[in-house]
């Protein structure tokens, strides 16, 4: 019998959550995601100390409009996005600073940047997401972004009016984050457990689900932060499902059918009605749902928060001088 990792594989693209290369090796996904978070967590890791140290080589003398600690920053996310890229045989995605997520020109900025800074390693832009927050600027970042040919993960989403939104403007794909929305339900109803069948994350990721084949869409729904195997299985054959490396483990070792739960035959039954999400029916469903505007800023500002834990951590290991520009954070 077969473990349920392989058993997921079958119905969906499993997708590694972590900025660990050697982990993705071991579970062989075809893509990965990246956030600050996971970058600040392997960053800390001696093991990859020399791509940091060659992210502050390349940038000595260049001209950016960046500070020179910001460029090594944005190169040492595309450093690992790089090393990531030697052990998976699609994409990988790379995150636009948090600070910039109210900023569509910078966020763009910084999203052009990343592209030549691959392109320039020899890796063309069609392994790349471009990941931005799901707020309405990232969201018409995205618009612009997928005219020019370069593709969008859209992350920190919660509800549905995001995920129509970031379909609408093209993105080709979007993050929505289950078990960060099962933490909010936990905390809102007093609960210790939940079971998947009435987990709010799960059930808001099959919803988008049913909407987005009903009505044609093709942006990708890739299911995200994930708090146990459980929520996993109960979205099998979602478009992918990005899973971090120790519930891959559970997976791996877990034996037994994996069901198909998610079947896009069902959506003309099960798939709401067409809406149009603008700007200010986008600012009115957020403001209408506690859950969404709390998670949404506090994604960002944990985001954030670690990224600039990162640059703390450079400016006080490794030689980042004031000589090559102000070293000064966002």
């Amino acid at each position: 019998m077969s473990n349920k990792l392989e058993g997921l594989k079958k119905h969906t693209i499993v997708v590694a959550d972590t900025g660990d290369f050697e982990a993705i090796e071991k579970f062989h996904p075809r893509d990965a995601t990246t956030n600050p978070s996971l970058i600040l967590k392997a960053a800390k890791d001696s093991r990859y100390k020399h791509l940091i140290e060659d992210a502050i080589e390349w940038a000595k003398g260049r001209t950016l409009h960046d500070t020179f600690l910001n460029a090594v920053v944005h190169k040492i996310f595309v450093n690992f996005g790089l090393e990531i890229l030697k052990v998976v045989e699609g994409r990988v995605s790379t995150e636009v600073d948090a600070r910039l997520s109210f900023d569509k020109q910078a966020s763009l900025d910084l999203a052009h940047t990343y592209i030549a800074m691959y392109e320039e390693a020899g890796i063309s832009k069609d392994r790349i997401l471009i990941k931005l927050a799901s707020t309405w600027e990232g969201i018409e970042a995205c618009r612009v972004l997928e005219k020019e040919g370069i593709h969008c993960n859209m992350t920190l989403m919660f509800n549905k009016e995001q995920a129509i939104a970031a379909a609408e403007a093209g993105a080709t794909l979007i993050s929505p984050f289950v078990g960060r929305i099962m933490d909010y339900q936990k905390a809102d109803e007093g609960r210790d457990s939940i079971p998947a069948s009435e987990d709010k994350g799960v059930l808001s990721v099959t919803d988008i689900y049913h909407y987005y084949k009903k009505h044609g869409y093709s942006t990708e729904i890739m299911g995200a932060s994930f708090r146990n195997t459980d929520e996993i299985l109960a979205l099998a054959g979602c478009d992918l499902l990005t899973i971090s490396p120790d519930l891959l483990d559970q997976l791996a070792e877990a034996t037994g059918d994996v069901p198909r739960m998610l079947l896009e035959k069902e959506a003309g039954s099960k798939g709401s009605e067409k809406m149009h999400v603008d700007e200010n029916a986008f600012r009115w469903a957020l403001n209408e749902d506690p859950m969404a505007t709390l998670k949404l800023s506090e994604g960002i500002r944990n985001f954030a928060k670690d990224t600039r834990t990162l640059e703390q951590f450079l400016l006080e290991n490794f030689p980042i001088e004031q000589s090559h520009g102000d070293s000064k954070a966002m």
